[in-house]
């Protein structure tokens, strides 16, 4: 028996691609907790990153992408594995980058995480 995805997802799309219709084999999908990444046809690849070890976002809008409503989000994090990866020609990628954002602030607060944590984190990393 198949396995159904039972998760509550905030916000759910697909990377566009020619005049931004969502043709392409990669998923975006946010929770409370975590943004998944899933890429693949034939061999699947998921990344998974807890959204208190986001960092910063930034949204990136070439002209392309603009004229047909897209925009690409561009993520730093404090995760070893996926320092910085990119949610690639969404649709209304300024109200997700938002909710993402609020929701990155959200799970910081609630598990008590400042930037610094991650700052110091690297600083001792480094000194051995």
């Amino acid at each position: 028996m198949a396995k159904k995805d039972t998760a509550q997802y905030v916000w759910k799309d697909r990377k566009r691609t020619i005049f931004g219709l969502p043709l392409s084999f990669t998923i975006y999908k946010l929770t409370e907790e975590k943004l998944f990444v899933e890429t693949g046809f034939l061999s699947k690849k998921e990344e998974e990153v807890r959204l208190y070890r986001i960092m910063d976002l930034t949204l990136n809008r070439p002209l392309g992408q603009r004229i047909f409503g897209l925009g690409t989000i561009h993520c730093c994090t404090a995760d070893k594995s996926t320092p910085e990866f990119d949610i690639k020609k969404i649709k209304n990628s300024r109200d997700v980058k938002n909710l993402l954002s609020d929701m990155v602030e959200k799970e910081r607060q609630a598990k008590r995480v400042s930037s610094r944590e991650f700052m110091d984190d690297d600083f001792e990393h480094d000194e051995l």
